[in-house]
């Protein structure tokens, strides 16, 4: 019997926490990474786009590796990779203190934190609500992936208060150990999820498992999916929309600081962004349970390049600044929960984590484009004006494209059902 939205969330309400916290401690270093830039570029004499491309390094090996740890995803479920990921990320944001100066170092230490990003990236928490929910599952997948809204509401905040009170060093360590703690005690007790609970069925009769992957349901291949002009139209999508909407929240600290604001100042303005961004997830994961992913996305995402044409007004007053971030924030957060929904929506989830690990290169690929290319764009022209034009085209390119979608198919059935 086919459980209704309020009846799985009784259930799975625990994991729901957990996977959100945890993908929360995986958005932190995106999220401080603005307030580091400064810091470190003064004290070892780096230009702004080296000073910002540890989330770049990690990007470009996620974007290499995403598929294989997708498979990873189908084989052995969420929980036996994200917590030991989450282990391992408090390590290496930690080790960030021991900075000398060295550029090599630099890159050594992001690319173990590759290693934690590809066991606990959106992949992962993604994968863990898609199996969990059926009815509920556009407003589950808001809220676990409201977890890197809560980051980018409150790491800015945090981090600007312990790099102004501990150092930039102490500051890496206190962020570390008090949000990555929380995250793992939560992802031990709570994270129970579709992929458990097919284990645990699979365990109690082991005539069941005969399928190479924990979820024995519907969906395209690997091939099928490659093949797929929908699926092709939501991949370009979402590499456009991360590089542009990444690039912005990397650098929206210096951007408001090129505008006249304090250090200080920009990081408040991030809470409203990063709270709009919760609620923008809540919300759009309502619609996506009620209207057609496409529209949803479509009309979401484009609502984005009004944030660009505001931190373009010359001289623009703090209103129009915190409409702008509170904009991207709350259309541009939910990125990762369309591309989540509508990937298991036209792939099925027979190899959902194949599938979005193939998406999640693409996202790893435009996050770490975004940031790079915003410091290049400054310390060539000494301005973030071009970037925040190309950001305004290319946001409505990107929602283009998923309106652009045809219906996809009910996969609650073996065979193709009549398209809604």
């Amino acid at each position: 019997m086919k459980l209704t939205a309020a009846q799985e969330f009784r259930h799975h309400w625990k994991m729901v926490l957990a996977a959100a916290i945890g993908f929360s401690f995986t958005s932190v270093m995106t999220a401080a990474t603005g307030l580091f830039i400064a810091p470190i570029s003064q004290e070892f004499g780096w230009s702004r786009a080296l000073a910002s491309s540890g989330v770049s390094i990690t990007a470009v090996l996620v974007f290499l590796f995403s598929p294989l740890f997708g498979v990873f995803i189908d084989k052995w479920g969420v929980r036996r990779m994200a917590i030991p990921g989450l282990v391992l990320m408090v390590a290496v944001i930690c080790s960030l203190s021991l900075l000398d100066g060295s550029v090599w170092q630099w890159f050594a230490i992001w690319t173990f934190y590759t290693v934690a990003a590809l066991m606990t990236k959106s992949t992962v928490w993604t994968a863990s609500a898609n199996s969990t929910f059926d009815t509920g599952r556009g407003l589950a997948l808001g809220l676990v992936l409201s977890g890197s809204a809560l980051a980018q509401a409150f790491t800015p905040l945090f981090a600007e208060y312990l790099i102004r009170t501990q150092g930039w060093r102490m500051a890496f360590i206190w962020l570390a150990v008090t949000w990555g703690s929380v995250a793992v005690l939560l992802c031990v007790v709570w994270l129970r999820d579709g992929y458990e609970i097919s284990r645990k069925q699979r365990a109690e009769n082991p005539s069941q498992g005969k399928s190479d992957a924990l979820l024995d349901v519907p969906g395209l291949t690997v091939p099928q999916a490659l093949r797929d002009p929908a699926l092709w139209r939501i991949a370009i999508s979402t590499f456009v929309i991360m590089t542009v909407t990444i690039g912005l929240v990397v650098h929206q600290v210096p951007i408001l600081t090129e505008a006249g604001f304090s250090r200080e100042t920009a990081a408040v303005y991030a809470l409203p962004a990063g709270l709009a961004g919760i609620a923008g997830k809540l919300i759009t994961g309502s619609l996506l349970d009620r209207f057609p992913a496409r529209w949803v996305g479509g009309l979401t995402i484009g609502a984005t390049a009004f944030s660009f044409l505001l931190l373009l007004m010359p001289g623009a007053p703090a209103w129009a600044m915190i409409t702008a971030l509170m904009i991207n924030g709350y259309a541009g957060g939910t990125k990762l929960q369309l591309v989540g929904y509508l990937t298991a929506a036209y792939s099925g989830m027979r190899k959902f984590g194949a599938i979005f690990g193939l998406m999640a290169s693409l996202i790893a690929g435009g996050s770490g484009l975004g940031p790079v290319l915003g410091g290049v764009i400054y310390d060539v022209w000494h301005t973030y004006t071009p970037g925040l034009w190309g950001g305004f085209v290319l946001t409505l390119f990107s929602a283009l494209l998923l309106l652009g979608l045809g219906p996809y198919p009910d996969w609650n059935r073996r065979e193709e059902a009549p398209r809604r």
